[in-house]
């Protein structure tokens, strides 16, 4: 199969959907992969990286999407993107669909099949593909948020971890999955006082026996949200419905009840964002204050650790990627959790959550939803 990896054209985002080394993997297996110059670039992978790894470069994304078949992205496609997009070509990216009406649209009518890194399933019913990133943003989240807190930046001018004498920062993480777990962990680390409010109870469990008493848990009700929040110097947003738009669980008449200077930051952001006041920022200009409160909602996070995450996330897609190089949707026939990945095909919506947040009617052309 032909392989197109265009650079990525969102603001700030600097990773690349396959380094030297995975497209070394598909040339290994007889396919042919065309990189768009300086596709690497940004995340430190130089174009002869990958001639010697056996790809061809080609000037312009034109070109990319021209010769491809599959094309292999990070982030979700930009306006300019879905015009290029055929009912020939197979897209396998982030997608993040429910919040974003117009990018559905612009696949819907491509005409072509675009299977979503997020809602890609595994036997354990979790999302191998959204996980690496996931493990990044968490961390990342923390890091933000203390700088958010700092005065020059908007914040109450609080030191996250404290000093002896002086209390460390209290974080409350809103959901308790990878997202959240590695925020805890992270917060933790650095000596912050740190509450998960989760809504399974296995869940808290398992990140009570993980922590050791190092964190508290809560279950997650309104009442437990809002005195938490309440309480909170930081509040991060880590809560997802796989191919769904976020809950708002954080309402703008919350945030005039909060600290004054104190931080929100958003990791549901691809997913709509889970605070009522939260819109969509970059990493050149990633905070706003709405009644006194900073608002962090940069929508790439992991976009700030490119060569991290472009590997990271490259370990997790690789073999899926590679299903689809060699048998291209028939790969969907036979690998029921790639199949769940496939969110639009010929003009139809193919996952029941992004079908419900679109108001579109809902396909199931390979079986992946049935009992």
């Amino acid at each position: 199969m032909r392989i197109g990896v265009p650079r990525e054209i969102k603001p700030d985002e600097y990773r690349v959907g396959l380094p030297p080394t995975a497209v070394r993997e598909y040339v290994t297996r007889g396919h042919e992969v065309f990189v768009e110059h300086g596709a690497g670039a940004g995340a430190g992978y130089p174009d002869d990286a990958y001639q010697r790894a056996g790809a061809r470069l080609l000037a312009t994304a034109g070109e990319v999407f021209a010769e491809a078949e599959l094309v292999i992205k990070v982030k979700e496609p930009q306006a300019a993107e879905w015009a290029r997009l055929t009912d020939r070509h197979i897209l396998f990216t982030y997608l993040h669909l429910a919040p974003d009406p117009a990018q559905a649209e612009g696949l819907l009518k491509s005409g072509c099949a675009a299977i979503a890194y997020e809602t890609v399933t595994d036997a354990a019913g979790g999302l191998p593909l959204l996980a690496p990133m996931s493990e990044v943003a968490g961390r990342i989240a923390v890091f933000s948020a203390g700088e958010s807190l700092l005065k020059h930046n908007g914040g109450m001018g609080l030191l996250i971890s404290g000093v002896p004498g002086v209390p460390p920062a209290r974080v409350c993480v809103l959901g308790g999955g990878v997202v959240g777990m590695n925020a805890a962990r992270m917060a933790a680390g650095l000596g912050a006082e740190v509450v998960v409010v989760e809504r399974s109870i296995p869940r808290m469990r398992e990140l009570d026996n993980m922590f050791q008493g190092r964190i508290l848990t809560r279950y997650s009700i309104l009442d437990a949200v809002e005195e938490e929040v309440l309480k909170a110097d930081v509040v991060i947003g880590a809560v997802l419905t796989a191919g769904a738009a976020a809950p708002k669980l954080v309402r703008r008449e919350h945030l005039s009840r909060m600290k004054p200077g104190s931080v929100l930051v958003d990791v549901s952001i691809d997913q709509g964002g889970c605070f009522e006041t939260s819109r969509p920022t970059t990493h050149h200009d990633p905070t706003y204050v709405v009644d006194g409160v900073v608002h962090y909602c940069v929508a790439n996070m992991p976009g700030a650790a490119p060569r991290t995450s472009s590997e990271a996330l490259v370990h997790a897609t690789l073999p899926f990627g590679l299903q689809l190089a060699d048998h291209g949707l028939d790969a969907l026939k036979t690998n029921r959790h790639l199949a769940k990945g496939l969110n639009v095909l010929k003009g139809e919506v193919t996952h029941p959550a992004v079908a419900e947040a679109l108001g579109k009617a809902f396909s199931d052309p390979y079986g992946a939803w049935r009992a």
